[in-house]
């Protein structure tokens, strides 16, 4: 698969290498040429960079890591994203206090506005950086979730894929408007991580589990919650 990496930071370059080591083609996009071409020989494995403007026109498959900028204001060309998939794995700034607001319209949600013909599907973001390190083993063996959300259901599975080959637990997470409860989530991981400093590599991981033997407890109820 042409995965193209608009921005070449932590998430960018970890996901970039991690999918060139699965076979995958990857482009690495900078706004500044010869961070993209750095990122690319740091990476190997035959793996390109140059800028964004030439990733978005080489993938199939679009990582924006390229937090509140809009494809209309980095790319000469957004119409080039028509009928791509562009994964969108960031999460707001942290407010003071991790007081965060409420989630009325998500990061994603304003991407898929920005370019209303792209598949756009929210993931990645409940991940530390760090736990990339790991994939995909002993990554596998912990069974970390990754929450794919869009509406576009071959698109979610398109990305559910690529993070499965990397080692993680894809979730399907629905349309797209449930990005606000994963970019919720992603804040909630980034207060556990960060704000009560309980580390980098502090994960959720969605388990299926039996079913109960009996009801010993009086069974569910009904009520009034919905």
């Amino acid at each position: 698969m042409k995965i193209g990496i608009i921005g070449s930071g932590n998430m960018g370059r970890s996901l970039g290498i991690l999918w060139a080591e699965q076979g995958h083609q990857v482009f690495f996009g900078s706004r500044d040429a010869e961070k993209g071409k750095a990122t690319a020989e740091l990476a190997e494995r035959g793996t390109q960079g140059g800028t964004n403007n030439q990733a978005a026109a080489f993938a199939d498959v679009i990582l924006w890591t390229a937090r509140n900028i809009m494809p209309k204001e980095l790319l000469s060309n957004p119409e080039v994203l028509d009928s791509k998939i562009i994964i969108d794995c960031n999460n707001q700034d942290i407010p003071e206090g991790f007081a965060y607001p409420a989630i009325l319209e998500s990061l994603a949600e304003k991407l898929a506005k920005n370019v209303p013909q792209a598949r756009v599907i929210k993931a990645f973001n409940t991940i530390g950086q760090e736990v990339f390190e790991l994939a995909p083993e002993p990554l596998k063996d912990y069974r970390v979730s990754v929450f794919v959300a869009g509406d576009d259901e071959q698109a979610r599975k398109t990305v559910m894929g690529l993070a499965e080959g990397i080692g993680f637990l894809a979730v399907d997470s629905g349309v797209l408007r449930n990005a606000r409860l994963v970019e919720g989530l992603g804040d909630f991981i980034r207060l556990i991580m960060i704000g009560q400093k309980q580390g980098a590599y502090a994960t959720i991981s969605i388990n299926v589990l039996p079913t109960a033997q009996g009801q010993r407890l009086g069974g569910r109820q009904a009520s009034s919650l919905k």
